[in-house]
């Protein structure tokens, strides 16, 4: 029996350790400026970061600025109403809720292959039991790592708040009554020994994907070399019971300055710097890229985000482009359209706000303790709103210019302005505005439904899907992709609000021009109108539909497209050709376009430009010509100014106009 025994205890033995690291590939570690598995296969790591979730910082959650931003403030506001063991029911559930196995299963569905996790010492460190340490913090931990595994996903630690704080920032969670991390050292040894901690509980485990020591320093320091002192103290702490995990050391100034960081003193190291609001160019990421080379180092963009679509697009594909793996912050927040996930605000959380921005009277215990639950029950993930434009803009994007319905889009329908294809600048849309490439500035005027340049405001029209188009701009556009359920002629309408004179919008229906509008004036942003477009012969199946702002001052709610019959039969030629004059292309144009047109007989054939006053502008064609089909290229003078000009053909008893864009 015994024997039988010793058979079992070795196979539960077996199972416990294959169930940490099936389907791993081993552990990750630094080979050159690699980051590859025990495979020799490169890894490059593409990681959501779990921010908000064990290190609260107010504008993640709507708080005001100036009092609820390091997460001791939020907390002490929050037993300021509703007392502490109502905060404690609230934090319990907001832990338990904010990220769950269903999380982590959807970011692997997703496409990412890492999270990082945002620590707070809190969480692991107890002043309540007899040897410091909170047993509740690790098995919470041990959970994560779990979900992670189970589903192919790295699990980066990465220490958000050390004891005292190492910045003079919420991020850190520092409280100016105390120590800081830097003036204390009593709270460096703590940060060593919590490292060791953690390191000695999970160093056989091959799913964590590495120790991120120390996020974001920001601190002067007068002498010395504090900083690279401390991570070598960790390091040496680490190394006595873990040989098996990368270390990644971030820079001081919120991780972008590595003075007094290299050489690199461990052979499992990578240098991981942030990376917001600045030009996605090779200039950006150039010191990085040297400092690797130099000490054949791998690097790690540890965190990024708090943008448009369009710079994620351009940041990712700079990065991938030079083997560079990312993390990008972050996954959760309160009404937000920058992240994959958004929480909706119950009416209960907003008087709670307002009472904390001053603006409102203070709820009673038991209102802001239900405000605070519901709040916590919305960060569910199922009861939060899925932004499929971030997702894409980060896993597709990069790669692939070509637009992507965001919508059905089913013809006869309607299409609601703001549900424009998903993918680039300059091929889902076209906004003038839509990146901030320097800290302060912004991309978007209405930061509504979705993370684009295209400005989105809420809507007061009825019909409405809440949402509309608002601040146009010349020779700006909407893509959609759409699909007509059968073979016909569609007639189409716009719904929009025309505050500006002479504001023209106009269809290109699969790259081909089909027509030109100047919307009628409604009186104000707010004063909506249904405006003919035209119509449009479709086959069965896919199209696009550009909606073309030829200038701006109107905004667009929807477009509707209806069935208008059968579609339009050719009648047969009376003779080899017709007299047609064709949409110049490309149009808008500068400095040239091509305009092709066909005359039915011989005779004499003018084709002349001339601007929105009848002033002749160019005369392209004034000669005798064969019946045919002819092409002429009208190129812009220099002293013509961005317009509306009209060409027109005539011959015999016959004329034909239409119009063309200059944009200079």
């Amino acid at each position: 029996m015994s024997y039988v025994k010793n058979i079992l205890a070795a196979l539960c033995l077996l199972s416990a350790v294959l169930s940490s690291s099936a389907y791993s590939d081993g552990f990750l570690k630094a080979s050159g400026t690699a980051i590859i598995n025990d495979k020799g296969q490169e890894v490059l790591l593409r990681g959501m970061g779990l921010g908000g979730w064990h290190v609260q910082e107010g504008y993640m959650f709507g708080m005001p600025s100036g009092t609820m931003n390091a997460a001791w403030q939020i907390r002490t506001r929050i037993v300021e109403v509703v007392g502490a063991a109502n905060a404690d029911s609230f934090y319990a559930a907001f832990t338990a809720n904010f990220v769950t196995r269903r999380d982590i299963e959807r970011l692997s569905q997703l496409g990412f292959n890492s999270v990082r996790m945002p620590m707070h010492y809190l969480t692991f460190m107890s002043t309540s039991t007899a040897d410091g340490w909170n047993e509740k913090g690790f098995v919470a931990m041990d959970s994560l790592l779990r979900w992670c595994g189970d589903n192919k996903i790295y699990l980066i630690l990465d220490l958000h708040a050390a004891p005292g704080g190492q910045s003079h920032d919420n991020i850190s969670d520092y409280n100016p009554a105390y120590l800081s991390l830097w003036e204390s050292e009593a709270n460096k040894q703590l940060t060593v020994d919590l490292w060791k901690k953690l390191a000695q509980r999970y160093a056989n485990e091959p799913w964590i994907g590495g120790y991120d020591l120390l996020n974001e320093t920001h601190w002067t320091f007068t002498s010395g070399t504090p900083l690279r002192d401390l991570f070598v103290r960790i390091t040496t702490a680490i190394r006595t019971v873990d040989t098996k995990h990368i270390i990644f050391i971030e820079g001081n100034d919120y991780a972008n300055n590595f003075t007094g960081l290299t050489p690199p003193w461990d052979a499992n190291m990578a240098y991981s710097f942030h990376k917001y609001w600045n030009v996605n160019d090779i200039a950006s990421i150039n010191s990085y890229m040297t400092m690797r080379s130099t000490y054949n180092v791998p690097l790690w963009m540890g965190e990024s985000g708090e943008n448009s679509n369009a710079w994620f697009t351009d940041a990712i594909r700079l990065l991938e482009n030079f083997k560079i793996g990312w993390s990008w912050w972050t996954l959760k927040k309160f009404d937000t359209v920058v992240g994959p996930f958004s929480v909706a605000s119950t009416t209960g959380y907003a008087s709670l706000v307002s009472y904390w921005n001053g603006s409102g009277a203070k709820p009673s215990a038991a209102a802001g303790t239900t405000a605070l639950l519901g709040m916590a029950d919305k960060l569910k993930l199922d009861n939060c709103t899925y932004h499929p434009d971030v997702v894409d803009a980060m896993m597709r994007t990069p790669f692939d210019n070509t637009p992507k319905a965001f919508s059905s889009n089913l013809i006869p329908g309607r299409l609601y302005a703001v549900n424009y294809d998903m993918g680039n600048n300059n091929f889902a849309y076209k906004d003038e505005v839509y990146q901030a490439t320097s800290q302060g500035t912004t991309y978007n005027t209405g930061y509504q439904y979705r993370n684009d340049g295209v400005d989105i405001e809420k809507c007061s029209d009825l019909p409405t899907n809440g949402y509309d188009v608002g601040w146009t701009a010349a020779n700006e556009f909407l893509n959609f992709t759409v699909n007509a359920a059968q073979t016909r002629k569609y007639t189409v309408t716009l719904r929009a609000a025309v505050n500006d004179a002479n504001s023209m919008v106009g269809m290109i229906w699969d790259n081909a021009p089909a027509s030109q509008k100047i919307l009628a004036q409604t009186g104000g942003w707010t004063a909506w109108t249904t405006q003919n477009l035209g119509t449009v012969d479709l086959t069965a199946g896919t199209h696009t539909l550009k909606l073309y702002f030829y200038t701006g001052g109107f905004n667009v709610n929807f477009i509707d497209i209806a069935d208008a019959g059968p579609t339009s039969v050719e009648k047969p030629a009376a003779a080899p050709y017709e007299f047609t004059l064709s949409q110049n292309y490309p149009n808008p144009f500068n400095p040239s376009s091509l305009i092709r047109f066909s005359v039915h007989e011989v005779g004499r054939v003018v084709l002349s430009v001339s601007d929105v006053l009848g002033r002749e502008a160019a005369v392209l064609v004034n000669e005798r010509l064969e019946a045919g089909t002819y092409e002429r290229t009208f190129s812009a003078g220099p002293n013509m100014v961005s317009g509306v000009y009209f060409y027109t053909l005539t011959t015999g008893g016959h004329t034909q106009t239409r119009t063309m864009q200059l944009v200079k």
